[in-house]
């Protein structure tokens, strides 16, 4: 097994943990118990969530990008765009820019950076039925994006 020593997460609401409840210490999201796994592994292991609530990609690369590489991180996750894609005037290319950008200067650093695709929460959410298409196709965008640069996709996107 691969160990890490120092973990960087960055993203939105999802990384940053906003309603993921632990009964011990409230907010306790999936990159805090990510971390908390992985320190098990390496005693000199860190840990930095940079993630910020309702940033879009290009508020995540403005403002979370730089701190995140000062840092020297070997592993980085990205979770990115579903800010972009419930606002008026969703552009999947623009948004997909940002992704590329942010993968390329992360993997150039050497850092082993991962990323999600979105569920298709209009499966849940009738309401939602007419986001689908942009959803799809956003996916879409961040798994090229990804293979460009060799980052991991975690598949959030099932049948």
């Amino acid at each position: 097994m691969t160990t890490y020593l120092r973990y960087v997460a960055i993203g939105d609401s999802q990384t940053e943990g906003l309603g993921d409840g632990d009964d011990v210490s409230g907010h306790r999201g999936w990159a805090d118990r990510l971390a908390e796994h992985l320190a098990r592994a390496e005693p000199d292991f860190t840990y930095a969530n940079l993630a910020v609530r309702g940033k879009t990609a290009g508020q995540i690369r403005a403002g979370q990008l730089a701190r995140a590489l000062a840092l020297e991180p070997d592993l980085v996750s990205v979770m990115a765009g579903m800010n972009d894609l419930v606002r008026p005037g969703f552009r999947p290319e623009a948004i997909a820019a940002e992704l590329d950008g942010m993968f390329a200067q992360l993997t150039a650093a050497g850092a082993h950076v991962f990323t999600f695709t979105f569920p298709d929460l209009t499966r849940l959410t009738p309401a939602l039925a007419g986001m689908r298409p942009r959803l799809l196709g956003f996916n879409t965008r961040i798994r090229a994006a990804a293979a460009r640069h060799g980052v991991t996709v975690v598949e959030m996107e099932y049948p």
